[in-house]
This record gives structure tokens, C-alpha cells and sequence, in this order.
């Protein structure tokens, strides 16, 4: 039988742990405007099956639109997840908030015409102006 892949994490204060039992994306960044706000910076995610992601603790969620929602300790004030109504089998998880080793690769980022000045883009990833592009 094979190693179910496992990953571990959780927020600042510890009132909210999680684990995943299945394998993570890659990471995305993301730099529109909820998610430099919900963060401070940009959102860097990882993304995970819902029915793979164990979550000890009382998360707040906040809905950011009617699609949207951010998933936050309500104790420390962590941006664990998100979620979104478009992709209602899948939770986004702050990469972050992951127990290193994480194995993980950025690969990606969107809405990079979005970024804030003071940031600069990291070149050596796909960079889309806004959400993921159309096949």
C-alpha cells in the first residue's frame, strides 16, 4: 500500500491547526485587490480537495463577495484559506500557514497588474494581468 501524502499546518496562535490528506497544487500567487488586502501582501495558495482538509478549530469566514469567501482565525487574525462558489470541491490554503517541509513550487501568479508599487513580480513565473487565462 502507498504513503497517503500528508501535510500539516495551521495559524499564529495554534487555536486552529489542519491537516491534508491528499495532494496539494502548486503554489499561485495572487495580487488582486481582497487578496492584498485579506493578507497585507499577496496571497501565495496552495489548493487542496475539500474532502481532503481536516480543520481542528473554529475558523471565521468572511464573505468577500457573494462567490468568495476568506477563512481567518478569529483568535490571531491568520488568512488561513479560501474558497470560492466557482470551485465548490476545492479549498485554497495559504502557504504559509504550511508545516515546512512543504515540498511546494510557485508557478504561477495572477493579477499582477495589481500589484502593489512597492512590490516587484517575480520573472521567472508566468505573470497573467488578471484571473487565470481562458483556454
Amino acid at each position: 500500500m502507498a504513503d497517503i501524502e500528508s501535510h500539516r499546518g495551521g495559524c499564529m496562535c495554534g487555536a486552529i491547526s489542519y491537516e491534508v490528506t491528499g495532494p496539494l497544487r502548486p503554489v499561485v500567487n495572487c495580487h488582486c485587490d481582497r487578496c492584498r488586502r485579506a493578507t497585507g501582501h499577496f496571497m501565495a495558495a496552495s489548493a487542496a480537495r475539500r474532502a481532503d482538509v481536516a480543520i481542528v478549530g473554529d475558523v471565521t469566514w468572511y464573505d468577500a463577495t457573494d462567490e468568495v469567501q476568506y477563512g481567518f482565525c478569529g483568535t490571531c487574525g491568520s488568512t488561513l484559506f479560501w474558497r470560492t462558489s466557482a470551485r465548490p470541491d476545492t479549498m485554497s490554503i495559504a502557504a504559509g500557514t504550511l508545516d515546512p517541509p512543504t515540498g511546494l513550487t510557485t508557478v504561477e501568479a495572477l493579477f499582477g497588474d495589481r500589484a502593489s508599487d512597492y512590490h516587484t513580480l517575480d520573472t521567472t513565473i508566468p505573470t497573467h494581468p488578471g484571473d487565470w487565462p481562458t483556454p
